[in-house]
């Protein structure tokens, strides 16, 4: 066989070979791929809530009588001495000596009461004053750089804080006044004879008359509940939480308040959790234990008017956050011996990379070292995916 013959099959069997191999060799596995990148990251928990009233009195019945038919409607306005009831006494009889001591205890009360609240209103409106001092002082030095922003920031929450404190305070005072006033009319009035004069009870605050407990005219006993009035300006969302994320908030944390009836959430903080839990059953038929979360909100008051009470709102606690950072989609982390690791996509190939992460919420995590920004990496990589694979991105 001559020289050339020789070549030309030897040429034949390496491309017979080549070919084979080029139809043995595993294919490209097709993956979905995201670009790290620098962006805000938030660990967030959502719940379900309402809203309440917090300052709200409810105004009951000092003696027995008649109640003549109301006239307002509920969601009225009303104001400090606008006359809510008016109650045809029945005849009294004079009080013996042990039922007007009894009387006048609880007058006495009453106005214990009405002097320890208005201590306490002076002493919420001096802290809100000076909270208001420090949170401007505040934010005077952050905008010249001499302290951090979120110093300002946590100043001007707890500001907001206290002046929800004094507003409650304020009207705590006055309910406790108006409680004192009608102790006293009633005990000066008791044992009188004949005919007397309509009793009108008037509200002790400015706010809007929230309830009605009667319409029509009829009798009434002691104690009868008959209207509820409140501030709509105290309005704030009880959350139940599970008491599992309950013990990762703090007071003063930032919440957000969700499909409340606009698209614009309300921005808002949390204002108190309740030390003791209780035990729900969720829809599933899972028994939970949750907590109640009072969340305040912060936004201007003309944003949410129309939010009345027990209205259903979502909010949206942010437990720790952090901005400008290198973040990928949390898909794209899995464990490994323990720690975190991602596939990063070289020159067609999966490399596994070991990463430290940082904080997870909202479908981002944010990598502290083991990538650089304009990295990319594997989202939702397959258990059979290998270390060095070939790869190919998915259009």
């Amino acid at each position: 066989m001559s020289s050339a013959k020789r070549i030309r099959h030897g040429l034949l069997i390496l491309l017979l070979l080549a070919l084979a191999a080029l139809a043995l060799w595993p294919e490209r596995r097709l993956v979905d791929s995201a670009v790290a990148a620098h962006g805000n990251v938030r660990d967030t928990v959502e719940a379900e809530g309402r809203t309440r009233v917090h300052d709200r009195y409810r105004i009951a019945s000092p003696v027995n009588g008649v109640a003549r038919r109301l006239s307002r409607e509920p969601g009225e306005s009303v104001g400090t001495g606008d006359i809510l009831v008016e109650i045809d006494p029945l005849p009294s009889s004079a009080l013996d000596p042990r039922s007007r001591a009894e009387a006048q205890a609880g007058l006495d009360s009453a106005r214990a009461r009405e002097r320890a609240a208005a201590a306490t209103r002076d002493a919420s409106v001096d802290a809100a004053d000076q909270a208001r001092r420090d949170a401007e002082r505040l934010r005077k030095l952050a905008d010249q750089g001499l302290v951090p922003v979120e110093q300002a920031e946590q100043a001007t929450s707890l500001q907001r804080q206290r002046e929800r404190e004094a507003a409650s305070a304020r009207f705590e005072a006055a309910a406790a006044a108006h409680e004192a006033e009608l102790a006293a009319a009633t005990l000066q009035d008791a044992g009188s004879d004949g005919a007397r004069e309509p009793l009108p009870l008037r509200s002790p605050v400015d706010g809007l008359l929230l309830r009605r407990y009667f319409e029509s005219e009829q009798p009434i006993g002691v104690g009868d509940p008959l209207v509820e009035v409140g501030d709509p300006a105290s309005m704030e969302v009880e959350v139940d939480v599970l008491s599992a994320d309950a013990v990762r908030m703090r007071e003063g944390m930032p919440v957000e308040l969700l499909r409340w009836g606009e698209d614009e959430p309300l921005a808002g903080s949390i204002r108190r959790i309740e030390p003791a839990g209780f035990t729900k059953v969720s829809a599933l038929g899972v028994e939970e234990q949750r907590v109640w979360v009072r969340v305040g909100i912060d936004s201007p008051r003309e944003q949410w008017l129309r939010l009345g009470d027990a209205y259903r709102v979502t909010a949206r606690f942010i437990l720790q956050r952090a901005d400008d950072v290198l973040r990928v989609p949390s898909s794209a982390l899995f464990r490994l011996d323990g720690g975190w690791a991602v596939f990063r996509i070289e020159a067609g190939h999966a490399r596994q990379q070991v990463v430290e992460a940082g904080i997870s919420g909202e479908g981002w995590t944010e990598i502290r070292r083991g990538l650089s920004a304009g990295d990319t990496v594997i989202v939702h990589p397959e258990r059979e995916l290998a270390d060095d694979e070939r790869v190919k991105l998915r259009e």
